[in-house]
């Protein structure tokens, strides 16, 4: 630039003439000289950036392409490569190449808009400024790429979980947890050093052209005598260069903006899939930088640090110790009982305020055995109980086995093996059509729940019950074995499920006295099996023939006539040494209308029969319902298609939970789970789902997010909550399961139960209700270590969620947010709090 002013300087007239003309050739020389420099310090950055393939279109274009498959949905679809984890590190390979490609091109689009095309006359000026542009530039990426990649890996320490945070077009995403994208990282590492290696190189060029400029400028200014025109050239040459520097300055500012932007394209090139909207908008928008989100972070996180019981958590000290349930341990209150005559003691008995202390491990307590291994053995010290394996030993129960506690798969009814037997009862009745005609049951007084464990071979669910008793910890066996359990009883309320639900109902020496009271117990089995499905008793009374089994036989013969069970089938299993007998419930109202006495009495038309949520037994019968368009006048399709057809008694007429005719929901809700749990869960997240067995849902709608997981090794309780609409019908229908609860109160399951816990828009509407520290406490006692929750939720009450996890010392995997919405997803440690709390109630 320099030369190009006093070039202009020294074009003017003088009054000696020979002075003029030898100051001109001599600049010009040095010109020529200038020229040929700068030229040769140009061509090497344009080169340099050669090696991209695609152009910022090209990679733009395929990103839109991704995300129009990847995300069509419009509703809490989450990025896939959001979240550094165990699942994601192939993908994220792939996704720095295309990110270096993008780098590069862009780099080449702006070296050509500065150079500009101009007159020979300031070709040396013009030549300077792309110099100084491309030396600025270069620099700018290199303090700005730094920076990044210093954010992303900002929370890496302390709970073995990197941190990092991605500020995208349409969101705001923290990725803790995660590995960082080495093949990214190392690619902009080698683009940093040949930066700063040509920048280097540009900036001692433009130096010796400067001093080149000056030597002329003192041989000119020796050979000049006059002092006014000295004095002139000074001025004027103040002034070119103030107007100059302007220029630069500006220059240099717009292409710092330039390099900001191109950097936070060139980290994270597929951040555009972190849409949940497809939109293609760019900008901050809503959402703060990088730079600021990352500070806030490490300030929560030090806060953590300094904190870490923040909400001043504390052990429960109860009697139960690392087995307690609140509601079925509140022994204060059931040594208030007048009566336990019906099993009372074994039901529901929640505390006045649920316990915000957390329940204590085991001494000794390991990672659980995967599946399928969890089912044949378990740790023993996940479940130190051996009174099971001393009683029931010899019917190959359990067994201890050193470290193990063993299953050889037997049971009371089916001593040499719970596949022989089932396999038995198909026989017994080919209609049965395990998986196919019968896909959801109900297993009564389940024990450790083989039959259960085992019957998942042949694609049907059971839904294992028994009490917590002096049968220590029986479905906390199978729970740990990852077979579905849950502790209840039949006593005086009605089990918690819709009428009319389950394709089959089993009961292998029960001990459920379904003969006595009018048949009072057998009745609500009548509620809750579908017309046309099947009792499933094998027992004693069946096979034996001691007074007291043919006593009861005559009574059940007696009480399953009145209330129209066929018996379809019955035989005896030589290898086992017991028989079965199977019943099947009527398929219209026929049979009722021609008792001669109403007894058992149907029951009132008010009455509800979906009503289950400490509904008293009732020792009546609702009709059989006849018309096509209502539940349960049809059997459901066979499996798999019922889990994805819509429910024929769904009408266009009702509206469903999302404001659609009811078909179309159910349809919508589908195809939403199956996206977000395809493109998020399954590869986004960093869940390691081979080490996932027990799912919960504790907010389950239609069921969508259980059926999108329905190819995986996994089961899912769906949990309606008592306060919501009520579509677990449907879930049923579709050949899932679930239950009914309130989640102001306990669940009725062991501690350590579940590998994943899902919460979907639930806690936001349980802050209206219940203490949220409660309910978080209860997850906790739920959740096994190292196992994964969910959250999705408006971004309040997501980010008070994630508060309370880090004061658990739960590792933040990842959180996301748009539109005031917001995706967390944590993982549980075995960190648990010294001091102590006397839960009196629980104290025997």
């Amino acid at each position: 630039m320099a030369m190009g002013k006093y070039s202009r300087v020294d074009g003017r007239r003088s009054s000696n003439y020979c002075s003029t003309i030898a100051i001109v050739v001599f600049v010009g020389v040095c010109l020529v000289g200038v020229w040929m420099m700068m030229s040769s310090s140009i061509v090497p950055i344009q080169n340099s950036d050669l090696v991209s393939d695609d152009t910022p279109h090209e990679v733009q274009k395929k990103i839109d392409d991704n995300d129009s498959t990847q995300f069509e949905d419009s509703s809490g679809n989450f990025p896939l490569d959001a979240a550094k984890g165990e699942s994601n590190t192939d993908n994220s390979q792939d996704e720095s190449d295309t990110g270096n490609s993008q780098g590069g091109s862009n780099i080449d689009a702006q070296d050509n808009q500065t150079l500009p095309d101009k007159g020979s006359e300031n070709t040396v000026e013009e030549n300077q400024e792309a110099t100084i542009k491309e030396s600025s530039k270069d620099r700018t990426e290199n303090e700005e790429e730094p920076k990044i990649h210093r954010e992303q890996n900002s929370g890496d320490g302390e709970q073995n979980a990197g941190d990092g945070e991605l500020n995208s077009e349409t969101g705001e995403t923290k990725t803790e947890g995660g590995e960082t994208n080495e093949a990214e990282q190392g690619g902009s590492g080698e683009s940093t050093d040949e930066n700063k290696s040509d920048s280097n190189e540009d900036e001692k060029k433009s130096d010796t052209n400067e001093n080149s400029v000056d030597i002329a400028l003192e041989n000119k200014a020796d050979s000049q005598n006059e002092e006014e025109k000295v004095e002139q050239n000074q001025e004027e040459n103040v002034e070119r260069n103030q107007e100059d520097n302007s220029e630069q300055s500006a220059g240099e500012e717009h292409i710092e903006i330039q390099a900001k932007d191109q950097a936070s394209n060139e980290v994270f090139p597929a951040g555009a899939q972190s849409e949940i909207l497809n939109e293609s908008n760019t900008g901050n928008g809503a959402w703060s930088t990088q730079m600021v989100e990352s500070k806030n972070e490490k300030e929560s996180l030090e806060s953590t640090i300094s904190k870490p019981n923040g909400y001043g958590w504390k052990l429960c000290n109860v009697t139960a110790g690392p087995d307690y349930i609140p509601c079925l341990d509140n022994v204060q209150t059931i040594r208030r009982l007048p009566s336990t005559k019906h099993y009372e003691h074994r039901e529901r008995h929640c505390p006045d305020e649920a316990p915000t202390c957390l329940v204590p491990l085991p001494g000794g307590y390991k990672r659980p055995v995967q599946w399928p291994t969890s089912r044949e053995k378990i740790w023993f010290n996940n479940v130190p109980h051996t009174k099971l394996a001393v009683v029931k030993g010899h019917q190959n129960w359990v067994k201890v086995t050193g470290e193990y506690l063993t299953f050889p798969g037997g049971g009371t009814q089916f001593t040499h093996g719970a596949l022989h037997y089932i396999d038995y009862i198909q026989k017994t009745l080919p209609d049965i059509a395990w998986g196919k005609q019968s896909r959801v049951i109900l297993d009564v007084g389940c024990g450790v729940a083989s039959f259960g464990g085992y019957i998942f071979e042949r694609d049907v669910l059971a839904m294992s019950f028994a009490p917590k008793d002096e049968h220590e910890a029986q479905v906390q066996f199978a729970l740990e074995r990852g077979i579905p359990a849950i502790s209840a009883v039949m006593g005086t309320t009605r089990l918690p499920f819709p009428s009319r639900v389950f394709d089959v109902v089993h009961c292998a020496r029960c001990r459920v006295p379904w003969h006595i009271e009018g048949g009072k117990l057998l009745l609500e089995l009548n509620r809750v099996l579908r017309p046309g499905g099947y009792f499933v008793w094998s027992a004693t009374p069946v096979y034996r023939k001691v007074p007291e089994d043919v006593g009861i036989w005559n009574a059940m013969s007696e009480i399953t006539k009145k209330i129209c069970w066929d018996l379809v089938a019955m035989s005896k299993d030589s290898l086992n040494g017991i028989g079965a007998a199977i019943y099947r419930k009527p398929t219209s109202n026929e049979c009722y209308e021609k008792r001669p006495r109403n007894e058992p009495p149907l029951c009132e038309e008010s009455d509800n029969a979906d009503a289950a949520w400490n509904i008293p037994l009732q020792a009546c019968m609702h009709k059989v319902p006849v018309l096509t368009s209502e539940r349960g006048s049809q059997w459901p399709e066979q499996w798999p298609l019922r889990v994805e057809k819509a429910p024929n008694w769904l009408k266009s007429s009702q509206v469903g939970v999302y404001g659609k005719a009811a078909p179309e929901d159910f349809t919508s809700d589908y195809e939403h789970w199956k996206t977000v749990v395809s493109s998020s869960y399954l590869k986004g997240m960093g869940i390691k789902w081979s080490s996932v067995r027990n799912v919960m849902d504790m907010k389950a709608v239609y069921g969508g997010f259980a059926a999108a997981l329905k190819d995986l090794k996994v089961w899912v309780m769906n949990v309606v909550p008592i306060n919501s609409p009520d579509t677990l019908p449907i879930i049923f229908e579709r050949g899932l399961f679930g239950i009914y609860h309130d989640w102001c109160e306990s669940f009725s399951t062991y501690p350590r139960s579940y590998d994943l816990v899902h919460a979907d828009h639930l806690f936001s509407d349980l802050k209206k209700r219940c203490q949220l520290t409660a309910v978080i406490a209860e997850v906790d006692r739920i959740l096994r270590p190292e196992g994964m929750l969910i959250v999705r939720d408006n971004v309040e009450t997501v980010s008070e969620v994630e508060s309370m996890a880090k004061s658990l010392q739960w590792e933040v995997r990842l959180t996301y947010s748009k539109d005031k919405e917001g995706l967390l997803c944590v993982k549980k440690t075995f960190w648990r709090p010294t001091e102590t709390q006397t839960i009196k109630s629980a104290i025997a």
